[in-house]
């Protein structure tokens, strides 16, 4: 017993402990405040939500929909003109971040008719001209208003 403490102090090698002791203080770690971005302020305080939050590089986007500035669906019966309507919306949020759609790293698309989103999926075209983001494509019941037929979403990751 003796002889392995012996061999274990030996071991320790004293430039190995300063190393370690200067990494140790290089660490920093900093806590980051979310900042919060309502895209209808009164709607979404109305719904509980806000549209999106940054904390440091990351944004996380709630679902667009094809909605005007009360809160009402508009392009009803249009599944391809929602769309359009959701990624412009989705536009404003990003360029609030000096974003553009390359740097959305997930997206997310939530619909009632799939069948109709995969006839209008070609859009995507025109708003990712670089890589296409993760994401998964679901298909759903319903939405949070029965006329919206379309809900897209986004993790963004903004570069320095």
């Amino acid at each position: 017993m003796l002889f392995a403490l012996i061999f274990t102090i030996q071991g320790c090698d004293p430039k190995e402990k300063e190393a370690t002791k200067e990494v140790e203080k290089e660490v920093v770690v900093e806590s980051e405040k979310p900042e919060y971005f309502l895209l209808r302020p009164e709607v979404e305080k109305a719904y509980g939500y806000s549209h999106a939050v940054k904390i440091g590089n990351d944004i996380k986007i709630s679902g667009a929909v094809s909605m005007d500035d009360e809160g009402n669906p508009t392009a009803i019966g249009d599944f391809g003109q929602q769309m359009k309507n959701c990624y412009a919306d989705l536009d404003k949020i990003l360029k609030h971040y000096g974003c553009t759609f390359d740097d959305v790293v997930v997206e997310n698309v939530f619909t009632t008719d799939m069948a109709l989103f995969i006839e209008n999926a070609a859009y995507r075209n025109e708003i990712y001209t670089k890589q296409f983001p993760t994401g998964s494509w679901l298909g759903v019941t319903e939405l949070a208003v029965p006329k919206f037929m379309i809900e897209i979403e986004f993790e963004v990751h903004k570069s320095e």
